[in-house]
């Protein structure tokens, strides 16, 4: 780190910390002088969100606001352990659960090799048939990939070996593969029945999976695939960084029989919880049945036997044990904010006049707040938007179907652009190119269309 760095890094730490320390001061204050309804309940939403702002990671910053609720709401020790049961069992954690069911099995998933036999069978199924085809089951591998263990990163990490060796021999270059990439995983994750930020959409709009399907993830996903393969074939055109001939030889050895027999028992099992999820619209009880099922199931028939399965569930979900700490603790603070109930004193202050208001300006309004000026992971955005502004839009009279479009707008449009973000760095890093344009323009090429076409849904929706 080098002596300018720690002088950048000293002003915005120090101003993190006095923001910290005098809004804790001033929630004991309002804690001391208001009582209950307060509009002061706001107060620890506003310190989450300035914390996060000035560079203080999001675990960290919700520390500091839930403390800065309980000093608000000063609840009495027997209040205070109900506030804690309220927010175990709450929602919020429930998806923070997902997220490391999720990364868990994921593991598994990578340890039985279940998952090179997805990505294989995809571009297997095209071998031959020319350059165009074979980009399009590149995406379609990663986006199925990404859309079974519902995470980005981690699904492209167990592609890349597999799809870059197909398209060093097909010639591709390495910033068409990272645009391949991002742009299939990116659907997928859309897809993903289990990721944790779908689920937050469909419990935050009581919406069923086959209904966030229809009116919010098949719209990007569709416009991500007929932009995708033309942006592919013109960064193909406008870049010259090809690989090496040691990148078109498979450097992992083929899964043996046993990981394909994994890999059906997997697909069944998915498909009858997607089923059961679109059926008995069952929402945030599917996937916490359904992803230990799979963990398990998936272990034992690949051939990881009871204890090697549990070892890989345990190594999966110690990596987002930290993700799960934060879910309890934004539970906390919403549970604390519920009781300070600053949003009903909102309501009767200028409830009339916001029924007033245009559904499609308020729709507009909060997606794009939420794309530029909502920070943190996606499950988070969407979590902390619907305690946000939930209550504002039902008054507002914004449906379930245009409320699914402004959560996934909100949550995800940012991973397209306008600025650089992990999700394109990931991709570029597993294809091992450094064309960073290449994956912006990539990234702004579907984000554009994908603008105008959610924006024609909120107008058709709210009209």
């Amino acid at each position: 780190m080098t002596a300018t760095t720690v002088v950048r890094k000293r002003p915005a730490e120090l101003a993190t910390r006095i923001l910290a320390g005098s809004g804790l001061a001033g929630a004991l204050v309002c804690g001391i002088v208001t009582g209950t309804p307060t509009i002061w309940g706001l107060l620890p939403i506003v310190l989450f969100g300035a914390l996060v702002v000035l560079g203080l990671g999001m675990l960290p910053a919700a520390v500091v606001s839930t403390v800065a609720a309980l000093l608000v709401l000063l609840p009495s020790p027997g209040e205070l352990g109900a506030l804690a049961v309220d927010s175990i069992t709450n929602q919020v954690t429930l998806i923070g659960v997902i997220i490391v069911l999720g990364a868990a099995v994921g593991e598994v998933m990578r340890r039985t090799r279940v998952a090179d036999v997805i990505v294989r069978g995809c571009v297997g199924l095209v071998d031959g048939r020319g350059p165009v085809v074979a980009s399009f089951a590149i995406m379609m591998a990663c986006l199925v990939l990404v859309a079974a263990l519902g995470t980005l990163g981690g699904a492209l990490a167990v592609a890349a070996p597999l799809v870059i060796p197909v398209a060093a021999r097909l010639g591709y270059t390495r910033s068409a593969t990272a645009a391949m990439m991002f742009v299939g995983g990116c659907a997928g994750l859309a897809l993903a029945p289990f990721a944790g930020s779908n689920v937050a959409i469909m419990s935050a709009a009581d919406a069923g999976y086959l209904q966030y399907l229809l009116y919010g993830a098949l719209p990007l996903v569709v416009v991500s695939l007929l932009v995708g393969l033309p942006v592919v074939r013109w960064m193909q055109r406008h870049s010259d960084d090809h690989y090496d001939e040691s990148d078109m030889s498979e450097s992992l050895t083929s899964p043996g029989r046993r990981a394909g027999v994994a890999t059906a028992f997997f697909a069944v099992i998915l498909l009858a919880a997607v089923t059961w999820a679109i059926v008995a619209n069952a929402g945030i009880v599917v996937p916490l049945v359904a992803l230990p099922l799979l963990g398990i199931t998936t272990g034992l028939v690949g051939g990881l036997g009871l204890s090697g399965t549990l070892r890989a569930l345990g190594a999966g979900a110690r990596g987002m044990l930290g993700m799960l700490a934060l879910f309890v603790l934004l539970a906390a603070l919403f549970v604390a904010i519920e009781e300070l109930g600053p949003f009903d004193v909102v309501l009767d202050l200028y409830g009339d006049r916001m029924a007033g208001l245009s559904p499609f300006a308020l729709a507009i309004a909060i997606a794009l707040l939420g794309w530029v000026g909502v920070p943190g992971a996606t499950a988070a955005q969407v979590v902390l938007l619907d305690q946000l502004f939930g209550e504002l839009a039902a008054t507002a009279g914004i449906s379930m179907a245009t409320w699914i479009v402004v959560l996934l707008f909100a949550s995800k449009a940012d991973t397209y652009g306008p600025l650089p973000n992990a999700n394109m760095i990931g991709a570029m890093g597993l294809a091992r190119c450094l064309n960073l344009r290449a994956i912006l323009l990539t990234g702004w090429a579907i984000l554009l269309p994908a603008c105008a076409v959610y924006t024609a849904l909120i107008f058709l929706e709210t009209h």
